[in-house]
């Protein structure tokens, strides 16, 4: 962990103030009249910044370096934090969210590409926990800072820029070597869904989810009457079942289908949303809910990934990623949008009615996938907990190279019971077997390391 302490470091002091922005900006716009349609367009433009900062940050990074890059953002994102706090215009404020989420996406990419490249293979799994837990971490201790003081003041903006600036200290010590990007090009949507449609759905309506929960679940807490301080233990608590629930649920999808996983993950998730409204004057009830919504919530994503490992070959496991979070975007940027809508015209309670119909849908979709597709086959794919983030931290799973180039004539078995190997004249067949998988082979696929039909 020597090697990329300073950059872990960096991204905990960066997370730390995103973390706070992202809570921060709902709260000061619903003290300054924001409606609650304005305030998901917000979160919405912030979403579309992190999607098309996607697109600029390979050509930035490779044209300045890692290091430049990351200065030169950080220097941008506290300049647009500060921009809040000077001007309170509406549309101001969506140009600026748009560009707070193309540099903080360049931050990210800044970050994991380097771990990436660091990190050894046999070494990622290690470095990939210890960023998820520094991640979590410091989006759970970002909320606690509203406490230092009210959200209508200075203070909080002047916060969050001075822990983007001080994110950049440890980042320009490093003396670590600069890697340089590789072009990642998107794998087609089409094709994704047609290898794993309940990691194409899981995916966008997991996006249309969780965009709405960071932008407006703060504001629905505050329409509830709970103060600033209380918002950022509602917040806190919700992460915090995320990170517990990771674990647990991660081996439910590693033992079973994973779309079964799917499946009971979203239908709780749901069930509690549903009745999260009626738990508001009910001593912690609160408290209760959004911890266990956020622990099945935020393993979603983590499920909808695993599973799509489970249906690609490695060569396209990297191109995959963005084309995942293309759609987990997408749903992301759309999500705080529709619901803010339902906020303004039904009441603050129908965000989480939109929260029980979106996982609903998922795990309505994931059972008739279940139901329809199931075959009786164990599933070598290994859980990884993780956020929906960027491309650069996909590569850091391990065993996503290397593994692939091993001869697989003795892995193959016939079809019929099971038994007798394929003979060496037949495993051209069987390649061109497996180029045709889809998510009809329920977990068969290919082997996410080799490659090879199971």
């Amino acid at each position: 962990m020597r090697p990329i302490a300073s950059l872990l470091a960096g991204v905990a002091l960066l997370l730390l103030g995103a973390g706070l922005l992202n809570t921060l900006i709902p709260l000061r716009g619903s003290t300054l009249g924001f409606s609650d349609t304005l305030l998901g367009t917000l979160t919405s433009a912030y979403f579309i910044g992190f999607f098309l900062g996607t697109y600029a940050a390979t050509p930035l990074i490779r044209r300045i370096g890692h290091i430049r890059a990351f200065a030169f953002c950080a220097a941008c994102c506290a300049c647009v934090v500060l921009l809040h706090a000077i001007d309170a215009n509406p549309w101001l404020w969506v140009v600026l969210r748009l560009l707070a989420g193309m540099a903080l996406v360049i931050l990210y990419t800044v970050i994991e590409s380097w771990l990436n490249a660091t990190a050894s293979p046999e070494q990622r799994g290690t470095v990939f926990a210890t960023y998820m837990v520094v991640n979590l971490g410091a989006l759970a201790a970002a909320q606690q800072l509203l406490h230092l003081d009210s959200p209508k003041a200075f203070v909080l903006f002047t916060v969050v820029a001075l822990l983007i600036c001080a994110a950049t200290m440890p980042v320009l010590l490093t003396r670590m070597i600069q890697p340089v990007l590789q072009p990642r090009p998107r794998l087609e949507l089409r094709r994704l869904f047609r290898a794993a449609p309940s990691a194409g759905a899981g995916a966008l309506l997991s996006g249309l989810t969780m965009g709405a929960f960071w932008g407006l679940a703060p504001v629905y807490v505050t329409r509830q009457g709970f103060a600033a301080d209380q918002v950022g233990t509602y917040m806190s608590v919700a992460i915090l079942g995320g990170a517990v629930m990771q674990w647990p649920l991660g081996r439910l999808s590693d033992r079973h289908d994973r779309r079964l996983a799917l499946m009971v993950t979203c239908g709780l998730a749901a069930g509690i949303a549903a009745m999260a409204p009626l738990l508001t004057y009910v001593p912690f009830g609160p408290y209760l809910a959004i911890f266990v919504f956020g622990g099945m919530s935020f393993a979603i994503y983590p499920i909808v990934v695993a599973h799509l490992l489970d249906h690609l070959p490695p060569e396209d496991l990297v191109s995959a990623s963005s084309s995942v979070l293309l759609l987990n975007g997408l749903g992301s940027a759309i999500g705080p949008l529709i619901a803010g809508v339902l906020m303004s015209t039904i009441a603050p309670w129908a965000l989480f009615a939109w929260f029980a119909v979106t996982e609903g849908l998922l795990a309505l979709y994931a059972g008739y996938r279940y139901q329809v597709r199931h075959r009786e086959l164990n599933e070598d794919s290994q859980f990884m907990p993780m956020m929906r983030t960027t491309p650069a931290a996909f590569e850091m799973l391990p065993g996503l190279e290397g593994e692939h180039e091993e001869q697989g004539a003795e892995a193959a078995w016939a079809g019929d019971g099971g038994e007798g190997a394929f003979a060496e004249d037949d495993m051209e067949a069987t390649t061109a077997m497996a180029d045709d998988d889809s998510d009809e082979d329920d977990h068969a696929g290919h082997h996410p390391h080799t490659g090879t039909r199971l």
